[in-house]
């Protein structure tokens, strides 16, 4: 199984959500979130005023599923997020080695 853990500009999470149902995948966890990368914050005007903001606002998404369907699930999620202007995001494919589904007992793929 793995976890594929994706950080997005959170107005494209409606797009990504919609693609990832339509490829099937059956749950997420999103976390709002905020951070820096390249792009290192950015300027705001509030009121008149120019500020510098070190975190830039974001969406983490969660997904896991089996090994066979990590590839597509990555390839969907950077379609539907993908805007091409800088602060896109970042995709991590991490293994795992257990899950359990809570209400049921059951134990790895078939708790997905």
């Amino acid at each position: 199984m793995k976890m594929i853990v994706a950080v997005i500009k959170p107005f494209k999470l409606e797009e990504v959500r919609d693609a990832l149902a339509s490829a099937g995948v059956q749950g997420m966890t999103v976390t709002e979130s905020s951070g820096f990368g390249r792009q290192k914050g950015h300027t705001e005007i509030y009121r008149g005023a120019e500020y510098h903001t070190s975190f830039v606002p974001k969406l983490r998404l969660e997904v896991v599923v089996s090994d066979g369907e990590a590839a597509s699930v990555v390839e969907t999620i950077q379609n539907a997020a993908r805007t091409g202007a800088i602060g896109d995001g970042k995709i991590f494919v991490i293994d795992v080695a257990q899950a359990v589904r809570i209400r049921t007992g059951d134990a790895d793929d078939d708790a997905l």
